[in-house]
């Protein structure tokens, strides 16, 4: 929306919310009935009234394009403080409520008149500007201010806001900044992975300006905001977009609230990602993983995922948002937090699948063209390739809503196996064949105990890379993972419990159960058996069980009733001893 504001984070005074204007400055005073204003406008019976609540306010700010919502003030202009006692103490609850009802993230703070006695108390509800092309609605009516009132947002409002599209707020001019506000170290760093990912030398020896101008980020002697971020004076940037920060906070446990230590990041992104990626790694350890001979170290973070993770956070990042990107980094754990929620038309259900639209286009296309990030759309896949490759848990982006983006990486390797399996079909597959994150997610499905994977194609190619195996009856065909897997997971038990079983094996089954009950259906059978014999070895081993004495039948196909035969006694007898010859053998060989 044209009236769209950036949300400035900072706390006021009371001496410059007494000097706002409710319209121009985005800001609703409410003195409160005793006090205080209804959250949620309980207890009252028309809509209208109770709309004046704190959820139809907030709801109303966002949809404006963000504001606060000020109590203990008086509406009228020069604005006086009237005091309240709203959420003394609950400050904390209330925000959480905020976030509970309506999906915003409101910013709130208090305020005394008199700091030193404590009087005069003023409650501030910060609220962000709503997503572009979202709209909020409290009791499922999207509200808007009309005068004194909380109305029906009209139809000319709305579908504004729904046809929001998102503006490349890189590409766009920074007035008053100039080529002299740029850093030159940075700039030198851009062109040497230029001329490196391009194939180019030549362009090393390009002047700065007309570097930039060939990739755009100065028009003439207009610097971009991409220009800024990226190459710009670190004074610049705290100058003009301190937001642009990445605060880097260190906890040793991961229920802690304050961080253990806590470093800055405000440099141009070209000289930053180098940085923030050593001082991470100083914390970083590894996990040894074992392949016969050889060892193996797996990280626990990962380089090129946290590279990527942090490029898409200051690439996709929503800049009217007044917050820096802030990563948690713990022993064993890494969160990032950044403004904004997904991209248009991108969620946590398609975000590997719908290709991605960068919020900053300008800064990912230059990004792209010196090879920090993959082409569109290809980063998110390689952090999730890379890191459930490694045996460890998938990226967890469930707490992101509209208005932050939270992703988690976990250091735990869950599965060794797993990363040991997935290496080797790697080394084996031609560098255009390798798998895919795709490939990768059906595999985990597969291991996981899904018997059919959702991806058809993919789980034809995976079979025919004999990367999956297929079991079991005809119309119950299942997968899982080949013998390889489980034989450097340490776990043959579990392959010889998944795949088709052998005839001695359905004997040591049915022959129990035939003791035990005196006969059996082939419907009870087939209980027993599962989906580990197919129709045609379930008819072969029966005959040859007949064929020995140890079953007979009774009864026309399909109404077969099956007994023990005389000769299964002496069978067993075979068996026992052959079994005790061998452990005996292997005993004095020192093998058990």
């Amino acid at each position: 929306m044209s009236n769209s504001v950036l949300l400035n984070m900072r706390h006021y005074t009371i001496d410059e919310l007494r000097q706002m204007r409710e319209s121009e400055d985005h800001v609703e005073f409410k003195k409160g009935e005793h006090g205080n204003v209804s959250y949620n406008g309980y207890g009252k019976d028309k809509p209208n009234d109770r709309r004046r609540c704190i959820l139809g306010y907030v709801a109303a700010l966002c949809n404006e394009g963000g504001g606060r919502l000020v109590i203990g003030m008086h509406d009228t202009y020069p604005h006086k403080v009237t005091g309240t006692k709203q959420c003394i103490n609950a400050i904390g609850q209330l925000e959480s409520d905020i976030y509970r009802d309506l999906g915003i993230r409101p910013e709130i703070y208090e305020l005394y008149e008199d700091n030193i006695n404590k009087t005069g108390r003023v409650l501030v509800i910060e609220i962000p500007p709503h997503p572009i092309g979202k709209v909020f609605k409290f009791e499922d009516v999207a509200l808007m201010r009309v005068g004194e009132e909380l109305k029906p947002m009209d139809d000319k409002t709305f579908i504004s806001i729904i046809q929001e599209s998102e503006p490349d707020f890189s590409e766009q001019i920074c007035y008053g900044v100039t080529i002299d506000d740029l850093d030159k170290e940075a700039i030198r760093v851009l062109k040497e992975k230029y001329a490196k990912k391009q194939k180019n030398d030549s362009f090393k020896a390009l002047s700065d300006h007309q570097a930039l101008s060939d990739l755009k980020l100065i028009i003439g002697d207009k610097v971009t905001n991409a220009a800024i971020l990226l190459v710009g004076k670190e004074c610049i940037i705290n100058k003009i977009y301190p937001q642009a920060k990445v605060m880097l906070e260190y906890r040793n446990t991961e229920n802690q609230i304050h961080f253990d230590n806590r470093k800055v990041f405000g440099q141009p992104f070209f000289l930053l990602i180098d940085n923030l990626w050593e001082e991470i790694n100083r914390r970083n350890g590894s996990i040894p993983i074992r392949e016969g001979a050889y060892i193996f170290d797996i990280p626990f973070f990962n380089e090129d995922v946290i590279r990527e993770i942090v490029n898409n956070a200051f690439a996709h990042r929503d800049y009217r948002f007044n917050s820096e990107i802030v990563i948690k980094l713990y022993p064993t754990k890494f969160t990032i937090v950044n403004g904004g929620g997904f991209p248009l038309g991108v969620s946590i259900d398609n975000l590997l699948t719908v290709p991605s639209t960068p919020r900053n286009r300008l800064i990912a296309d230059v990004l792209s063209k010196t090879g920090i990030v993959e082409r569109s759309g290809q980063g998110i896949d390689k952090i999730f390739l890379y890191t459930l490759s490694e045996g460890k848990p998938k990226p967890d982006y469930s707490k992101t809503d509209d208005f932050m983006v939270t992703a988690t990486l976990s250091a735990t390797i869950k599965d060794t196996g797993f990363a040991l399996y997935i290496q080797s079909i790697q080394e084996e597959l031609l560098n255009d064949k390798k798998l895919t994150v795709f490939d990768v997610l059906a595999l985990c499905e597969i291991r996981d105990g899904a018997k059919r994977p959702s991806n058809k194609e993919v789980t034809a190619t995976l079979e025919k890379i004999g990367a999956i195996e297929k079991h079991g009856k005809t119309n119950a065909q299942y997968y899982i993972l080949p013998r390889k897997y489980y034989e450097m997971s340490g776990d043959l038990a579990a392959y010889s419990l998944k795949t088709d079983w052998d005839i001695n094996q359905v004997w040591a089954i049915l022959c129990p159960f035939l003791q035990k009950y005196g006969k059996a259906k082939r419907a009870e059978i087939n209980k027993l058996l599962g989906e580990h014999i197919s129709d045609k070895q379930y008819r072969n081993y029966m005959e040859e069980f007949k064929s020995k004495g140890l079953i007979r039948t009774e009864g026309e196909r399909g109404q077969m009733t099956y007994f023990l035969g005389s000769n299964y006694k002496a069978h067993n007898e075979i068996i026992n001893k052959a079994l005790e010859i061998g452990l005996t053998e292997l005993h004095n060989k020192g093998k058990i």
